[in-house]
C-alpha cells in the first residue's frame, strides 16, 4: 500500500522512540501497538491510524481512542483509504522546516544566549523561509530581554490563544515582535509585559512548533534547564537537541544526568562546550565523558556580559558565540533528517 502511494515504509518491531513517533509523517499501529503507546503515555499527534484485519471490535476502538488515532481502517477492505492517507500525509510534510532545541547542563550554561545567537544567524543566512525563536523557560525573564526588544509591541506567551490545537505560522509572524528581518520571537511574559509568567501548555507548544515546521521555518526552542510537559514536547519534536556545557567539572557531572534524560525522549543530541576552562578541560574530553558528538568547543566571549546588559545579543562580528551558532546551523542545514 505504501508503494502504491509512492511512499517508503519503516516497519518497527515494538514501540519506537518518542522522536520517531513525533517526526514520522504517518504512524500506523495495530491494536497491541496502540495499547502500548497509550500505556507509555506517548504524546497525542495528528497522522495516527490503527489498522485491523477485518472489521474492528470494541477492544480495537478502545485502543484507537486511548492512543489518539484519528481513524480505524479495516484491511483489506479499506486498503484504498490507507493508500490515500499515505499520499495525504506525505504531501503535508513536504515543506518541512527544522526544529532545534537548546538545553543547558546547569544554570548559567549559556543555553538562552546560544538560542538567541542561533536564531539571529539563522535569520541572517536564510537557509529556511523564516525563523521562529520560542521561549521555553516561563520563569526565565523572557528572551526578548536578551535581544533588547522588551519594549517592542507584540504577543508574548500569556497573550497567545491557540484554538483547536492549531495556529498559523503567518499569523504568528504577524503578531509576534521581530528581532531582525525574518525573525519572530515568542517570549515568555513578565509582570507588566505580556502578563505575569505562567506555565506553558504542551498543546500550545506543539501547535506553535509544528506551525513553524510546516511553514518551512527554522524553529529554535530554548528550554535552558526546564523540565516538565512543555519542555518534553519540545524535545519530542526536535530534529536536533544541543546541550550546552561549561568546561567545569561539576557542569560535566550534571550534563551526564541531563543528557540521559534527553536521550529518553530524543536520541539526536549534539554538544557545545563553552569556556572558560579553569581546570583545563578540553571539548573532546567532555564529549568523551558524555559520549556525544562535539559540535564546537568555544572560548568565553569577551564583553558579552556587558552587551547583554546594555542592548542585547548581537552576532555581527566573528567570535566564539557566532562560531557556536554556525556549528549548529551547519548540522541542520546539511541534513537534519540524517542526524542520528
Amino acid at each position: 500500500m505504501a508503494a502504491a502511494a509512492e511512499r517508503s515504509l519503516d516497519e518497527q518491531g515494538g514501540l519506537v522512540g518518542r522522536h520517531a513517533w513525533m517526526s514520522a509523517p504517518l504512524v500506523i499501529l495495530d491494536t497491541a501497538a496502540a495499547q502500548g503507546a497509550a500505556a507509555g503515555r506517548y504524546p497525542r499527534r495528528t497522522g495516527v491510524v490503527l489498522v485491523t484485519g477485518g472489521e474492528p471490535d470494541l477492544p480495537d476502538w478502545q485502543a484507537a481512542a486511548s492512543a489518539g488515532a484519528e481513524r480505524v481502517i479495516a484491511l483489506p477492505g479499506a486498503a484504498v483509504e490507507l493508500i490515500e492517507m499515505f499520499a495525504e500525509y506525505g504531501e503535508q510534510r513536504a515543506g518541512d522546516g527544522a526544529v532545534v532545541v537548546i538545553a543547558g547542563a546547569c544554570g548559567g550554561a549559556g543555553a538562552s544566549t546560544l538560542a538567541v545567537a542561533l536564531a539571529l544567524r539563522g535569520a541572517a543566512e536564510r537557509f529556511w523561509h523564516e525563523t521562529l525563536l520560542v521561549d521555553g523557560a516561563p520563569f526565565g525573564g523572557g528572551l526578548d530581554l536578551l535581544l533588547g526588544i522588551e519594549t517592542v509591541a507584540g504577543l508574548r506567551w500569556p497573550d497567545l490563544v491557540v484554538e483547536d490545537g492549531r495556529v498559523s505560522a503567518a499569523a504568528l509572524h504577524g503578531a509576534l515582535p521581530a528581532a531582525a528581518p525574518g525573525l519572530a520571537v515568542l517570549s515568555c511574559g513578565r509582570c507588566g509585559v505580556g502578563g505575569a509568567p505562567s506555565e506553558l501548555g504542551p498543546a500550545g507548544v506543539r501547535a506553535v512548533v509544528e506551525a513553524g515546521r510546516a511553514a518551512g521555518d527554522l524553529v529554535v526552542c530554548d528550554i535552558s534547564c526546564e523540565r516538565g510537559p512543555h519542555a518534553d514536547q519540545m524535545l519530542d519534536s526536535a530534529d536536533l537537541v544541543v546541550l550546552v556545557v561549561p568546561a567545569l567539572l561539576r557542569a560535566v557531572a550534571a550534563a551526564e544526568a541531563v543528557s540521559a534524560h534527553i536521550a529518553r525522549r530524543n536520541p539526536n543530541q549534539g554538544l557545545i562546550v563553552r569556556g572558560p576552562a579553569p581546570g583545563g578541560l578540553r571539548g573532546d574530553e567532555v564529549a568523551g565523558v558524555l559520549d556525544l558528538p562535539l559540535l564546537a568547543a568555544v572560548r568565553a566571549q569577551s564583553g558579552l556580559a556587558h552587551r547583554l546588559e546594555r542592548g542585547g545579543v548581537s552576532v555581527r562580528r566573528r567570535g566564539p558565540l557566532r562560531d557556536a551558532a554556525d556549528a549548529v546551523l551547519g548540522v541542520l542545514s546539511t541534513s537534519a533528517g540524517q542526524w542520528q
